[in-house]
């Protein structure tokens, strides 16, 4: 009976609607890192910045019906580089976004920036625009890895664009990665040591990854061993939490009180609106959980906006889609959240749950669903347990 509730639609209930957040896509680059599997697109001419943010507006009015009476608690503008944009424009989104639906007194508003298109004047446009929270993508302090990753600043272009950000924003988050080509430990840590002590409020660290579609993929470099990037992990790990930091998500660090809350959305398994070319968004209902997405190609995206692929989420499927973000958590979740946000009641996982624990990847407690640190270096042996 147990697998016949959880394979039928109509068995999703849920009682209350999770917290709503909102992505836009900006996906022009300068130039294409060789590492990025992201929908990005390098800039060949002028970005037509108007007719993408009439297209953005049309995108958002065109889900409207789909979330009346809700609010934002979160808009996070990533790319790409938005960054390319300019404050005016910026301006002119977050203002028809506000002029529609309805934000949170204390919303966090995330633009994404880099280097090589930071000025000081941009930034203080950003902020009377309404952005209150910077995301630098620096990837290393380090010239020789920069120009391995392919990207367009310098280290010292990285410096500078982290005080400009300090200047204008007291919410700042540093991207930074491990792993990377030719890359030695105590060059990692060097790295890491380097970016915390700028004293951000926010700070994430990933690995280097060959993902498919990209140039490493096709012309991989020679990366660290697997063991060599472990260790790296943890020296950043051990670093952050001597800087003062929590280590809040399998990547993510933050000041107390400084988590980002657009990403705990996602991770709490949150309803969030995608907007831009290539977006996804996820929005629960009384009966259904459904995932939409955009045309990837901007010009395509342009001639359509407003025009969505959408899917219901399964029910068996509902198991995998809500761990997959839950168990990023280092703390996890409360087990009671797991029937809250897939309208699920908490019996078709307990035989998973238990087979977790007995593997050592999850703790002894049943008042929260929480990884152990084997749970979190070897996560996708976790999640495969939840798998349908």
């Amino acid at each position: 009976m147990l697998q016949a509730q959880i394979s039928l639609p109509g068995s999703v209930r849920l009682a209350t609607l999770p917290p709503l957040a909102l992505y836009a896509h900006l996906p022009w680059c300068v130039r294409k890192c060789p590492y990025c599997d992201f929908n990005s697109h390098e800039r060949a001419d002028a970005l037509p910045e108007r007719e993408y943010v009439d297209a953005l507006v049309a995108d958002i009015e065109g889900l409207l019906p789909s979330v009346w009476g809700r609010r934002l608690r979160s808009i996070f503008i990533g790319g790409g580089t938005p960054s390319l944009f300019s404050p005016e424009s910026i301006d002119r989104l977050l203002a028809a976004i506000r002029a529609r639906l309805p934000l949170e007194p204390d919303a966090e508003v995330t633009l994404e920036a880099n280097p090589g298109t930071a000025e000081a004047g941009r930034f203080r446009g950003y902020r009377g625009a309404g952005v209150n929270r910077l995301s630098l993508g620096i990837q290393s302090l380090d010239d020789a890895k920069l120009n391995v990753l392919g990207r367009i600043h310098s280290a010292d272009e990285a410096r500078r664009a982290i005080e400009m950000a300090l200047a204008a924003f007291d919410n700042v988050n540093l991207d930074l990665m491990y792993g990377l080509p030719g890359q030695t430990i105590e060059q990692a840590r060097a790295d890491a040591a380097e970016a915390l002590r700028f004293g951000t409020t926010h700070f994430s660290a990933y690995q280097l990854t060959l993902e498919p579609n990209t140039v490493f993929y096709s012309k991989p470099p020679q990366l660290p061993e697997h063991d060599a990037c472990a260790d790296m992990q943890f020296a950043v790990e051990e670093l952050a939490c001597a800087a003062g930091f929590e280590h809040y998500e399998t990547s993510a660090f933050a000041r107390p009180g400084r988590r980002c809350r657009h990403n705990m959305n996602y991770w709490e398994f949150g309803d969030y609106l995608g907007i831009g070319a290539g977006a996804h968004g996820k929005l629960s209902f009384a009966d259904r959980v459904t995932r939409h997405e955009r045309s990837k190609q901007p010009r395509e995206y342009m001639a359509s906006a407003g025009t969505l692929q959408e899917k219901v989420i399964a029910p068996r499927e509902l198991p995998f889609e809500f761990m997959l973000n839950a168990l990023r958590l280092v703390e996890g979740v409360p087990a009671g959240l797991f029937a809250e946000r897939t309208g699920l009641p908490g019996a078709v996982i307990l035989r998973k749950l238990q087979m977790a624990r007995e593997k050592g990847l999850l703790e002894e407690d049943t008042l929260r669903i929480r990884p152990t640190r084997r749970g979190r270096l070897f996560l996708n042996e976790l999640l495969q347990l939840f798998l349908d």
